[in-house]
């Protein structure tokens, strides 16, 4: 394969702008008295998921699953978040699996079969480095066959200082050395993909904090980002945009995408007397994508230009 899955992504955000559809699904997100209608909460979840992937169009350039909210709804959950990425492959949709995996040797590679093959494949998975390098190696080995990873680099959390923050004696801070790191891979996969112009090793950026923004965009040029946090979590768009220069970066936004319905007068309407719909819920949701996507690109113009 002469390209990588984060290469693709960077031309898909390049053309329908950096907005990630966070499918992070929980049943609470849906109408109740719609909720009702189906035989379990995890039917419902995939056909609000599949109302939305059939309607993203150019609103997006890719969903990030994260696998929590399906596990939490036991086997059927699961079932359902199998599906989910079985339609946005389907659909030519590029999926970001928000697993954030991390541990050593075996255990690293079973989950990284796990993820990147058979039921749960997907094209992007997020890995936490924090047990030690060591525990990344399973993970990028299938990058040379084209899967792509966004490793944890500052997280859109409070508790990110608790750790990645803290100063290092030999200089810097944690989330420093896990940079030199991130430098050292793309170093590396540059000679296997000389033509992309991003690694396939990517770094989740959050944009909860901006002090340093374009100081991680600039160390970072040839990292793309995957950058949570705007939206509900409290991130502003020019911190997001801070972020989207050199490489480029994916901006996820989840509740404010999938609860954009608890908004809409209309919506809010036939909730009361029990005949909103999922394609109703899926049309609010993607109303609410094209806005974020404005939203983000009129920030970046503002940054870059």
């Amino acid at each position: 394969m002469n390209t990588h899955n984060m290469e693709l992504l960077r031309e898909k955000a390049a053309q329908n702008g950096p907005l990630c559809i966070g499918l992070d699904t929980d049943p609470s997100y849906i109408p109740s008295s719609l909720l009702r209608k189906f035989p379990s909460k995890a039917e419902a979840v995939f056909s609000y998921n599949k109302a939305i992937i059939s309607r993203i169009g150019d609103s997006a350039c890719c969903c990030k699953v994260q696998i929590a909210y399906y596990e939490a709804l036991g086997i059927e959950g699961m079932k359902a978040y199998s599906k989910t990425l079985k339609e946005l492959k389907n659909s030519g949709i590029i999926a970001i699996s928000d697993v954030k995996r991390g541990d050593i040797a075996a255990t690293a590679s079973a989950y990284a079969r796990a993820h990147f093959s058979g039921d749960f494949e997907s094209d992007i998975i997020t890995v936490n480095p924090y047990m030690g390098f060591d525990t990344l190696s399973p993970f990028t080995e299938y990058c040379a066959e084209g899967k792509a990873l966004f490793v944890l680099l500052r997280t859109s959390n409070p508790g990110m200082k608790d750790i990645e923050n803290l100063d290092l004696t030999a200089g810097g801070k944690v989330l420093d050395r896990v940079g030199s790191e991130l430098l050292r891979l793309s170093g590396e996969f540059k000679e296997r993909f000389p033509e992309a112009k991003c690694s396939p090793v990517g770094a989740v950026v959050g944009c909860t904090e901006e002090a340093d923004a374009l100081s991680l965009r600039e160390k970072y040029p040839d990292v793309f980002f995957l950058i949570p946090g705007y939206g509900a979590q409290g991130g502003a768009a020019r911190i997001a945009a801070s972020l989207l220069g050199k490489a480029g970066g994916t901006v996820n936004s989840s509740r404010g995408i999938l609860c954009a319905w608890k908004k809409d007068s209309a919506c809010l309407e036939k909730e009361a007397n029990g005949t909103v719909s999922i394609d109703d819920i899926a049309d609010a949701a993607i109303k609410a994508a094209y806005e974020a996507k404005a939203d983000l690109l009129g920030a970046k113009n503002e940054v870059w230009g």
